[in-house]
């Protein structure tokens, strides 16, 4: 405290004079409680109505309000048209992909909520983002085990999947490797060092896990095309093979990089490239499962009998199949002077086909 006061008349500030006593010009003996808030922010509180989206923030996550918000409109435009597509096709792959996008919109909104109060306020909501951050995580692990279906041909070229126990055993250790991450990076790490979750070796542990199971998809889409012969089918499994090899691979190139980056803009970069390419995987499994699209080659479970039949036509027009009722060629089924081969088949029912 200071012994001075303002003089409110003349505008001046003078000292405090003569003995303590109960007048408003002179110090007392009797004991003060002072109440004060000290607000610390990044700009002037008072020139809120120009910067009141980011003085809150510390200069490295300065406009991510901005980049929630529009990520958070692009996906309010991208859940109906899915929603309306899965009523349309009740199909497991369409439901698996729906689930994965619901939870990224639920964990994209949780974010919301915490920035928009935390830009008010500078608390925000902070169970509420740690809640966002883990779906997120796990939106993103389930696209990845949709993607490795697909590449085995689940539902597309067969309806039985092989190897459940490693599918699915592969997907949950990277799916509790990286929330074991997030958790170590978010209380083991101080805050003032300038480091990201991929600078430390759990970091490089993930980034490891996702690069093996990017050539396992690889590996296990090839062999899918290999044993493939419906066109539509080929063509669905090329597509998506190139569009799905981009999201698996984009995150080991930025978060090499991010080492490059300034610490000061690398938040900001990181999480700006990462809600693009999700949103980009998401835009384009949904164009590729669209109801009107996807019919001409995901397999609708139909069932007992008619299945077992489906399949089987399907495979009796493949390229390298030779039919049993098709004679072969010999010297007398050749006419010498039209240079023409004719495939004849067995007389059925008194009649010949050719």
């Amino acid at each position: 405290m200071v012994s001075c006061y303002l003089d409110e008349v003349t505008c001046t500030w003078h000292h405090y004079t003569g003995a303590p006593s109960a007048d408003n010009k002179t110090l007392t003996n009797t004991p003060q409680t002072i109440e004060y808030d000290l607000w610390l922010v990044n700009g002037s509180p008072n020139l809120s109505l120009s910067n009141t989206m980011f003085y809150q923030f510390s200069f490295d996550r300065q406009n991510t309000l901005e980049l929630y918000l529009l990520f958070w409109l692009c996906y309010i435009i991208l859940m109906p048209v899915q929603i309306y597509a899965v009523r349309t096709q009740r199909h497991p792959v369409t439901k698996l992909f729906t689930s994965s996008l619901v939870l990224e919109f639920v964990a994209l909104c949780f974010n919301v909520l915490h920035t928009m109060k935390f830009a008010a306020d500078g608390v925000g909501f902070p169970r509420l983002a740690v809640a966002g951050d883990i779906l997120d995580i796990m939106s993103r692990t389930l696209f990845m085990l949709l993607l490795l279906l697909l590449a085995k041909g689940w539902a597309v070229t067969r309806l039985e999947l092989t190897y459940k126990p490693l599918v699915f055993g592969v997907w949950m250790v990277y799916g509790i490797v990286h929330i074991l991450l997030y958790v170590w990076n978010t209380t083991e790490v101080d805050i003032i060092e300038e480091i990201d979750e991929y600078q430390t070796w759990p970091g490089w542990l993930v980034l490891t896990l996702r690069v093996a199971i990017m050539t396992w998809f690889v590996l296990e889409l090839r062999n899918t095309m290999m044993y493939e012969h419906n066109m539509p089918k080929l063509n669905f499994l090329l597509h998506f093979g190139a569009s799905s090899l981009v999201w698996f691979v984009y995150l080991p190139i930025i978060a090499l990089i991010a080492l490059q980056i300034s610490p000061l803009w690398r938040f900001k970069f990181l999480l700006g490239i990462t809600y693009s390419a999700d949103c980009l995987a998401f835009c384009i499994m949904a164009h590729l499962l669209w109801p009107t699209r996807s019919e001409q080659y995901l397999l609708l479970t139909p069932s007992g009998y008619t299945a077992g039949i489906d399949e089987l036509d399907e495979f009796s027009e493949s390229p390298h199949v030779v039919h049993s009722d098709t004679v072969a060629l010999t010297a007398e089924s050749i006419n010498a002077e039209e240079e023409e081969v004719i495939f004849a088949r067995p007389q059925k029912n008194g009649v010949a086909f050719s």
